[in-house]
């Protein structure tokens, strides 16, 4: 059961995450204490919260803060959230969401509290580790060095990797999907479906957060063509992608359909969501 799940074992600082986010590079103050929440939207992650919310408090970012929002896991997620929530005592809150409302409005509800609570940069990442927290201090000085919008994290500029567990119809479909989205809607982003991002609040809300229309992973697509119509810079840095090791993938025909059909519905709004 949920409480069975945040047990010492879970907590220890062993699991491989943990560790190399305690070997985070360190920024510079005041960098290193800015406010940065991360946004951890859940649906049955009971197992993996508890690790990468230590990861991410490993970091050597002195005002972190996660809020994880949860829609009506089954496997006890909320519960799990709770219970971090109460043993780390205002660094992590949870949103409970009453049913399963797909990614997209997970992500701009949790946005959308994080800016009303005053966070100065916002991270979008999944909570199955696929993400590795360590990469996180490296794109919060990528974005105040070069005066970005966003900073991407990801795996196909020089440097980027995909986990060996991924097979070639993964790497191809994936490939495809990035080749698909640049062809339609012009975007000079090398890896344009990715889900690890670190944005500046005020990009947030120039790009008008809340009337973003996406719910699955078209999500990404979305949110990067507003960025770019707006006139913001996006940077992209390499990262490790990982393969998750537990738990199961949320990716169904549903999402994938719409996710094929954003991109031409978004070419057709190019003039409504232009500043």
């Amino acid at each position: 059961m949920a409480s069975d799940v945040v047990d010492d074992q879970d907590m220890s600082s062993s699991d491989p995450a943990i560790e190399r986010a305690a070997r985070a590079v360190e920024l510079p103050e005041p960098w290193c204490d800015s406010a940065v929440t991360v946004v951890l939207p859940t649906y049955n992650e009971a197992d993996n919260l508890p690790v990468i919310t230590r990861a991410l408090l490993a970091l050597p970012l002195s005002a972190l803060r996660i809020l994880v929002v949860d829609d009506n896991s089954p496997d006890g997620t909320g519960e799990v959230a709770e219970k971090l929530a109460e043993e780390l005592d205002g660094r992590l809150s949870v949103v409970h969401r009453t049913a399963k409302e797909g990614l997209g409005r997970a992500y701009v509800d949790g946005m959308t509290r994080a800016l009303d609570a005053g966070a100065d940069f916002v991270v979008q990442m999944d909570a199955d580790l696929s993400h590795s927290p360590e990469y996180l201090p490296e794109m919060l000085g990528t974005l105040l060095a070069t005066r970005a919008g966003v900073v991407i994290g990801s795996r196909y500029v020089t440097g980027g990797v995909l986990a060996e567990e991924w097979g070639l119809h993964r790497k191809l479909l994936s490939g495809w999907a990035n080749f698909y989205v640049q062809r339609l809607l012009s975007l000079r982003i090398r890896d344009v479906t990715a889900g690890f991002k670190l944005w500046r609040a005020s990009t947030l809300r120039d790009i008008d957060l809340e009337s973003v229309g996406s719910n699955g992973y078209s999500f990404q697509v979305e949110m990067n063509y507003r960025t770019v119509l707006r006139g913001h810079k996006v940077m992209e840095v390499p990262i490790r992608f990982e393969e998750r090791q537990r738990g199961a993938s949320k990716m169904s025909f549903a999402v994938q359909w719409e996710s094929a059909l954003m991109p031409l519905r978004l070419r057709r709004r190019r003039r409504d969501l232009r500043p």
